[in-house]
């Protein structure tokens, strides 16, 4: 069995695990309102870890990019260096969205 195969093999395992585990965590109705409030809210904190890891690894191409470029034609620094500023201001402006989205989302928890 190669690599892949084995992580596509823990995978859909640990998938099968948490989708049967949902009918054993189920609890009455009285405890429903936190339990929503809960899980929203860390959903919100897993969502913007996402976004601010993947903007991250954004962040990092786009300055390996700009550093392969400088290096292969040292002429056009002024305007690789632009290019990339502003590729690096809208990816931390979806971070900073995302981030408001999850400040609504927790704050509409009551």
């Amino acid at each position: 069995m190669d690599k892949i195969a084995k992580y596509k093999y823990v995978g859909y395992s640990m998938l099968a695990l948490a989708l049967l585990a949902i009918p054993a965590l189920a609890q009455g109705a009285a405890d429903n309102e936190f339990t929503v409030n809960s899980s929203r809210a860390i959903g919100a904190g897993i969502g913007f870890g996402i976004a601010a890891g993947f903007a991250g690894i954004g962040q990092g191409l786009a300055g390996k990019g700009a550093t392969e470029g400088v290096a292969r034609n040292p002429g056009a620094v002024s305007q690789i260096q632009t290019m990339m500023i502003i590729a690096l201001a809208l990816i931390e402006s979806l971070v900073l969205f995302a981030l408001l989205i999850v400040f609504v989302v927790v704050g509409s928890v009551k």
